[in-house]
């Protein structure tokens, strides 16, 4: 039975090759871009199972009217993937307030503007599954990439606490952690602080690190089968690491957050003060 998926940011990189996939099963997609043109070929090929809406998730208004028009045209709405965001470059000292409040704007408010508007619907079917990009950047971090980082940071902990909200509605959430991609996310995707020299070193040595290695880079089109198989799932994980690279690195950063938190377990103790 053909499913209804709501993407958000589907014009390029995983969210546009996952809409591909899903409309090549047979499946209905709602794709909301900023600039529907660029669906043009899609919904050529597509003109009854992809709808394109125009959509800048920083609006909750709009976001709003997008699930209204997307149950006007399909009846349902099975699956939000939240996945609109852009990464951010630059060490702490060298953000702006506009950086700051534009990453944060997208990636976080605009998720949770999406959830607002996705979950009277899916109370009202008594089902639905709303996965929401998070990333191994989430979960652990990398010089330069901070602000980044705390925007995905935030969406782990919106994510686990909507899923104990909304569990019991027949609601399912899964929050998906891609390690690094072949994809423009790097590239023009990527905005960039204005740089200090004194952070020279601790950028040039990034590719080294362990999660940040070119040969940790994933391929995107390899992500199909996994998201597919996610949406089809009865009872869908709240945690998904996409990529081999990013559980290694995960698991050495939590074995050493444990060893520390062990290490000072007395101190804490005593701070509890009974």
């Amino acid at each position: 039975m053909a499913k209804t998926i709501f993407i958000t940011g589907a014009s390029r990189g995983l969210g546009r090759i996952w809409a591909e996939a899903f409309l090549k099963r047979g499946d209905n997609v709602i794709a909301a871009v900023r600039t529907p043109k660029v669906m043009n070929s899609l919904l050529d090929e597509y003109p009854s199972s992809l709808l394109t809406l125009q959509l800048d998730v920083t609006d909750k208004q709009a976001c709003l009217q997008a699930v209204e028009k997307s149950t006007e045209r399909f009846g349902r709405i099975d699956t939000l993937i939240n996945n609109a965001g852009y990464g951010h470059f630059g060490a702490i000292e060298e953000l702006t307030e506009q950086e700051v409040t534009a990453q944060f704007q997208t990636n976080v408010f605009g998720a949770i503007w999406m959830i607002q508007a996705i979950l009277p619907l899916f109370r009202k079917q008594k089902d639905g599954h709303i996965i929401q990009l998070s990333s191994a950047l989430g979960l652990s971090t990398l010089p330069s990439f901070g602000l980044y980082s705390a925007s995905k940071f935030a969406v782990e902990g919106l994510g686990e606490a909507l899923d104990q909200e909304v569990k019991g509605f027949g609601i399912h959430v899964t929050i998906l952690e891609p390690n690094g991609f072949a994809t423009d996310f790097a590239g023009s995707s990527l905005s960039h602080s204005k740089p200090l020299d004194v952070y020279n070193q601790v950028k040039e040595s990034i590719g080294s690190l362990q999660g940040a290695k070119p040969e940790d880079t994933g391929v995107p089109e390899a992500t199909v089968n996994a998201v597919l198989t996610l949406v089809d799932t009865e009872n869908p994980p709240l945690h998904f690491i996409l990529g081999k690279a990013a559980l290694p690195w995960v698991k050495n950063t939590y074995a050493q957050r444990l060893k520390t938190w062990g290490d000072w377990e007395k101190v804490s103790n005593d701070a509890h003060g009974k």
